[in-house]
């Protein structure tokens, strides 16, 4: 293969990547990722498009793999050390899960456990989002950083800032623990990379992370900020214990 072959598949693998980001960017317009939620209306987007949005990712991750030149050595578009992969991988979940209890029990003091009816579609949306959001940013945008000569390190936190903006979670009126998660799964998940040298890690733990705080919390998407879930509006609204509303049943004279 002649070096402007390689450079237009390289070129190709490019924009396929920016595409890859700008489809994340519109998860919003989807309803997936974070947006799996009910909109303002208490409308869900059409189960086609978020499907759509799945399916668009997935093509785009598999037309990287026979695009790019090289996807496993340059855009990490592997396992890595597969032992490794599945150790580390797994430790990033359980650390996933303790950090998603402890806020739930901080926020809620309690594990706000979903309905049953919603763990299939909150799994595929965690499965699917974590591939997605790992092939883009750990993978392919990582690797074109380092490939480029950019230190390792740096480029980590260059690809973790990338994929925060993406997400817009630090928007006005969200959940500012989202924020903080996201950045943090993109160090992590940046690091697990280089060091293993494929993705697998990083998707490992980043799906069960995904998956550990939707069934903490109740929510597929977005948490909601602190005083704006339903049960903390009910207890500002609610009379405090010992007090009695005048004119309530409970204050009205009783019949002799």
């Amino acid at each position: 293969m002649d070096d402007a072959v390689l450079l237009g598949r390289s070129l190709v693998a490019i924009g396929l990547t920016l595409l890859m980001a700008m489809l994340r960017l519109d998860a919003e317009k989807f309803g997936t990722a974070e947006y799996y939620e009910a909109t303002r209306d208490g409308e869900r987007p059409l189960v086609r498009r978020r499907l759509a949005w799945y399916a668009m990712g997935v093509a785009a991750a598999i037309g990287l793999l026979y695009i790019h030149p090289s996807p496993q050595g340059d855009l990490h578009l592997g396992s890595g050390d597969r032992l490794q992969a599945v150790t580390l991988g797994l430790l990033y979940g359980l650390l996933g899960i303790g950090q998603a209890l402890g806020f739930a029990w901080v926020r809620y003091h309690r594990i706000r456990f979903p309905d049953m009816w919603s763990y299939p579609g909150a799994l595929l949306n965690s499965v699917a989002t974590a591939l997605i959001d790992e092939v883009t940013f750990r993978g392919a945008l990582l690797g074109l950083l380092i490939v480029g000569g950019i230190d390792p390190r740096l480029a980590i936190v260059i690809q973790t800032l990338v994929y925060a903006l993406t997400t817009r979670l630090g928007a006005p009126k969200r959940d500012r623990y989202l924020l903080v998660l996201t950045l943090g799964i993109g160090l992590i998940g940046g690091w697990l990379t280089v060091l293993t040298g494929g993705i697998a890690a990083a998707f490992l733990g980043h799906a069960i992370t995904r998956f550990a705080v939707f069934v903490t919390t109740g929510h597929i998407g977005q948490t909601k900020p602190r005083g704006r879930e339903i049960e903390e509006i009910y207890k500002r609204h609610r009379t405090p214990d010992g007090w009695r509303i005048i004119g309530g049943r409970e204050s009205a004279p009783r019949d002799r």
